[in-house]
């Protein structure tokens, strides 16, 4: 990867960081200009991380001259689980027998340390190490037409994940949950790799929603953090 390609890279990492954590509003109005001050890139950077974002439906271009990050709705929130729920529990069962049980170990670490939550800079680091672990079992299935796919869910994921932990100061699963499909996926037992991916996606599911319905301020049309 040429300095370009990583200056790109890092520029769009960096902007989706701030859609994740709300630095950039859902529904806020987006440009080259303002992208282009307030992550200190260049224009040309700033346009092309956009056209990328829209294609990936982080932002929304409402008119030729009007873009805006893309709202967070019940709707889409509901989706993505359903979606994961269809698809990551057969995908990490088919990683079952080709995983390393030492990739998935650091992996897990990774997870771990990121416990309990200090600031927003560690619920940062928890999700993103969840994501990379999520990622890692896709790449196995050895399907990759899947990865990208996955790869905007899983980013989709990290939108509402972080809504929860604003609203609850916690994450919707536990190091021990994820321990408990590790250990599956070591013993290769892949109904049981299934049936723990499942329960983690169903539980933490239950628990988003219900932290949107029990909080009486949060903004109900685009699920901005007040």
């Amino acid at each position: 990867m040429n300095n370009e390609q990583e200056s790109s890279a890092a520029a769009y990492e960096q902007i989706l960081d701030a859609i994740i954590t709300q630095k950039l509003a859902p529904s806020q109005k987006v440009s080259e200009y303002i992208l282009s001050e307030m992550f200190e890139i260049n224009r040309n950077m700033a346009r092309m991380t956009i056209e990328r974002l829209i294609a990936q439906q982080f932002l929304v271009s409402v008119s030729p001259r009007v873009t805006r990050v893309a709202p967070l709705t019940l709707f889409a929130i509901k989706q993505n689980f359903t979606v994961r729920k269809m698809l990551e529990p057969n995908i990490f069962s088919m990683a079952a027998a080709t995983a390393d049980y030492r990739m998935l170990d650091k992996l897990h670490y990774e997870v771990k340390c990121s416990t309990p939550i200090k600031d927003d800079a560690t619920s940062l680091q928890f999700l993103k190490a969840n994501k990379r672990s999520n990622l890692y079992l896709v790449e196995q299935a050895k399907y990759p037409i899947l990865v990208n796919w996955v790869t905007t869910l899983e980013d989709m994921a990290m939108r509402i994940y972080w809504l929860y932990t604003k609203l609850t100061n916690t994450y919707p699963f536990s190091p021990e949950h994820q321990k408990r499909l590790v250990d599956a996926l070591r013993n290769n037992d892949r109904k049981e790799v299934y049936d723990q991916a499942l329960m983690i996606l169903e539980s933490c599911e239950e628990r988003v929603m219900t932290a949107i319905f029990s909080h009486n301020q949060l903004n109900q049309q685009d699920l901005h953090i007040p």
